[in-house]
């Protein structure tokens, strides 16, 4: 039995290896047996037939071409302090403009210094290249040479036709035969002279990264590993970066990102090869010193076939799921089973053994106002809670009831609409809270928490989420005041203060 374990998840772990294939498929090959798997795929050497394979190559006078066909456009550079690493939010770079020649003046003077062994620009040399006018006329970038990263420059763009920096270089590059039926978000450049590191990120679209000259090292990882990666706020800017420095991870502030490489995949990547990225794959990538790729982004159909109208629908789904996951990753599937079985038979058992049927009272009120959710957990009472916390308890819970129940009996009898019944719970509340908002002494919910040890307060909160989630959602969600907020905020403090980091 156990062997047959072993065999299968081996089996799983080899069926989910990034594929390399030696020839390109056909696009509904693509579409049905890589695209719909959401998994990468690399494909050896399916841009060896590009014009730019042989007319960009740095080593075969590319560089020449290159200036001579695009050396007049301004382009915008990533100009980044943290070179050769190079963060994807505003805090740590900025976007210049750059004349396209002065960057390929840097990449000849790169190669020179290369072949001859020195491997160092002279800043003399460097700025020279630039050609500076006067000191009143410096730019960002000419004391920052090897900072600079042509990141993401467009070729084709058909949601900004203004950004278009680089469409001359159009007819050198050719869409790959399985992407002939997508429609295209866009097509860019991405160029360095040194050596640069991307910061961990995912993109909003599907990405084919081919490697025109150069070589590149991609490390991958899962949608699934999002957790370990802490994604900055999705608010931000750069929502789609980790906020993990993978270079120098520190991991008393992201422990979880200890676990990080055992979820990854690294491919390396040669001129004339190709590399599907799935949206929501995290991925950073190291390139060698002249390494130039181009890119195309395109919508999934996933995304491109969400109607709006569905997005709540979705969101309960995908949360659903998540949690369900999660649940049977902490909880033997045996304690799962009991729960589900004892749901028929919920009860509350208080210190003195009776049942608490104001809490089943408030989750009737809640599923008539239309809070729904599961039925409420199987709840049994810590006896090893001492008096003061279970004093603390009652009160709480009790506060809550009382509003509800206050509400309950001032609803007119002939209405049976959850609206009228939500409407008059949140009245209740709203009335409590603002009556208590500014005094500790009038507010019965500051009240009682300030009068609570860190110790206490923990174990009555985490009794309230075992047994009251119902009530807590309440209490959290209408009862709090901004005193009580403030109340709440200085417990949870207190509480960090005297627990361990590992606890914590």
């Amino acid at each position: 039995m156990v062997s047959n374990r072993i065999s299968v998840r081996i089996a799983m772990e080899e069926s989910l290896q990034i594929q390399r294939l030696e020839e390109a498929p056909s696009a509904r090959n693509f579409e049905s047996r890589i695209e719909s798997t959401n998994f990468p795929a690399v494909f050896n050497g399916c841009v060896k037939d590009w014009k730019a394979f042989s007319k960009w190559n740095p080593s075969n006078g590319g560089l020449d071409y290159l200036q001579e066909r695009v050396g007049l456009c301004v382009v915008e550079a990533m100009l980044s302090s943290s070179a050769p690493v190079f963060y994807g939010d505003l805090r740590s770079h900025e976007r210049v403009p750059l004349p396209f020649s002065a960057f390929i003046g840097l990449c000849k003077q790169r190669m020179r210094h290369s072949e001859d062994g020195s491997g160092v620009c002279f800043e003399s040399e460097q700025r020279a290249l630039l050609e500076p006018v006067s000191e009143y006329d410096r730019k960002p970038y000419e004391d920052a040479t090897q900072q600079i990263y042509l990141a993401q420059v467009p070729i084709i763009n058909t949601e900004n036709e203004e950004r278009v920096q680089l469409e001359s270089l159009r007819e050198d590059i050719q869409m790959p035969v399985f992407l002939e039926d997508k429609v295209l978000a866009s097509t860019n450049l991405w160029m360095n002279n040194a050596q640069a590191r991307s910061s961990t990120h995912y993109d909003p679209h599907h990405n084919l990264l081919c490697i025109v000259s150069g070589c590149k090292q991609v490390v991958l990882w899962p949608p699934s590993a999002s957790a370990m990666l802490y994604p900055m706020p999705i608010y931000g800017e750069a929502s789609n970066h980790s906020s993990v420095p993978l270079e120098n991870p520190d991991f008393s502030n992201y422990p979880r990102a200890q676990c990080l490489m055992e979820y990854s995949q690294k491919v390396i990547l040669h001129a004339g090869d190709a590399l599907f990225i799935p949206e929501g794959w995290f991925h950073q990538v190291d390139s060698d010193d002249l390494t130039i790729a181009v890119n195309f982004w395109w919508q999934s159909n996933i995304v491109s076939n969400m109607s709006e109208h569905m997005d709540a629908y979705y969101l309960r789904i995908i949360l659903r799921r998540l949690t369900d996951k999660e649940m049977n990753r902490v909880l033997p599937k045996s304690s799962l089973a009991e729960m589900e079985n004892k749901k028929k038979h919920t009860c509350v058992v208080l210190n003195n053994g009776g049942v608490d049927q104001n809490d089943n009272d408030l989750d009737q009120a809640c599923e008539r106002k239309d809070l729904k959710g599961k039925e409420l957990e199987q709840r049994t009472m810590s006896h090893e809670l001492e008096p003061l916390a279970i004093h603390a308890l009652h009160e709480l819970v009790s506060l809550v009831h009382h509003c509800v129940n206050a509400a309950e009996l001032r609803r007119p009898v002939q209405s049976t609409s959850t609206t009228d019944s939500a409407a008059s719970v949140k009245d209740e509340f709203t009335k409590v809270v603002r009556a208590n908002s500014f005094s500790l002494e009038d507010d019965p919910v500051a009240k009682i928490i300030w009068a609570l040890q860190p110790c206490t307060f923990r174990n009555v909160f985490l009794a309230m989420v075992k047994n009251f989630p119902r009530t807590l959602e309440a209490l959290i969600l209408h009862l709090l005041s901004p005193v009580g907020a403030e109340v709440f905020t200085c417990k949870f403090e207190e509480m960090d203060q005297q627990i361990t980091e590992e606890d914590r």
